[in-house]
């Protein structure tokens, strides 16, 4: 327990028979349950995953039933298995469902490849174990802590950054494919589990979602862990599902939110905004390439990006108080 709070860890893993023996016998102490996935594996994982779980069960103590009648668990680690390989955010989701079952009240994940060690777990469920978020994710992008992390991976991760403050209304999170998060019980009863994107889009997907339910996230800033473990992501195909994904999950979250729990023109800003600049920016290219005056239709894109940025803001606002910054510049000194 932390804080007076059940943890429960969710371990996805894919291919990671070299690391997830030690990932489940280094668990943190204060980790009550741990739901550890092997993903459709090709290689030895799961019989990994078994060895290091029947271990670690063998020598653990099962606590005393709760303080609020709840019932204890009868082992500490549960390996489960997919017979077909759903991608992480499928493996997630199938912790996470054992979690609400469980009734654990604070969730977190932990990578199966080692990149999550444990003062960094404790460091990312402390805002949720603290009730001052209902989500907490991991940022390595704030301050020194990006500098561990490869030039592309920084590249790639401003992008999706940018991408990701659009389409889920948290303007001030960074690092949104940081698999280190934590999750409340109330918050996961909130979100459609059924819903939620199967695959590295997943952590993006479901910010979308906690913004519309009126969630408050915390961005935790951490360091980078790299170990000599294989990235199982696929730019070229990853980075089209993921624009599409966060297309969609931005005009989804414009109408859940905006229009339909409540009402905003904020929507219809956006709307007109992109409407006058694609509708000027088309008019433009046809005028100049006939060697006629565009003036007008340079205007007309100029004003729709207008109307874009007063929806930015507006947004912004809206959302400012469901975010909460943990950093600590002298954290990585």
């Amino acid at each position: 327990m932390y804080e007076g709070k059940t943890i429960g860890a969710v371990i996805p893993a894919y291919n990671e028979e070299k690391f997830i023996g030690e990932v489940i016998e280094t668990l943190p102490e204060f980790v009550d349950r741990a739901y550890v996935i092997d993903d459709g594996s090709s290689d030895d994982t799961w019989n990994a995953i078994c060895r290091a779980a029947e271990r670690v069960n063998e020598g653990w103590e099962a606590p005393a039933p709760r303080a609020d009648g709840g019932d204890g668990y009868d082992r500490r680690v549960v390996p489960i298995q997919h017979e077909v390989n759903r991608g992480v955010g499928g493996a997630i989701k199938t912790g996470y469902q054992h979690a609400l079952t469980d009734h654990v009240d604070v969730t977190t994940v932990i990578s199966g490849d080692g990149q999550t060690e444990p003062d960094i777990v404790e460091r990312i469920i402390r805002p949720v174990a603290l009730d001052d978020a209902d989500y907490s994710k991991g940022n390595r992008l704030r301050g020194r802590a990006r500098q561990d992390m490869p030039m592309f991976r920084q590249v790639g991760n401003f992008v999706l950054s940018l991408l990701t403050k659009i389409a889920s209304g948290y303007w001030k999170l960074m690092d949104p494919q940081n698999g280190s998060t934590a999750i409340s019980y109330a918050a996961l009863d909130e979100v459609d589990l059924d819903e939620l994107y199967e695959d590295y889009g997943f952590a993006n997907d479901l910010l979308v979602r906690l913004n519309v339910h009126g969630m408050v996230v915390a961005d935790v800033s951490r360091r980078a862990v790299y170990k000599d473990e294989v990235s199982h992501i696929k730019y070229k195909e990853f980075i089209p599902k993921a624009s599409a994904l966060l297309l969609r999950d931005f005009l989804w979250r414009l109408r859940a939110k905006y229009l339909v729990k409540d009402f905003h023109p904020l929507p219809f800003f956006y709307y007109f905004g992109a409407a006058a600049a694609a509708l000027g920016a088309g008019s433009a290219a046809k005028k100049l390439f006939k060697h006629e005056d565009s003036v007008p239709s340079v205007l007309l894109f100029f004003v729709g990006w207008l109307f874009m940025l007063f929806a930015m803001v507006f947004d912004l606002n809206e959302n400012d108080d469901l975010q909460v910054i943990v950093h600590d510049p002298h954290e990585f000194d």
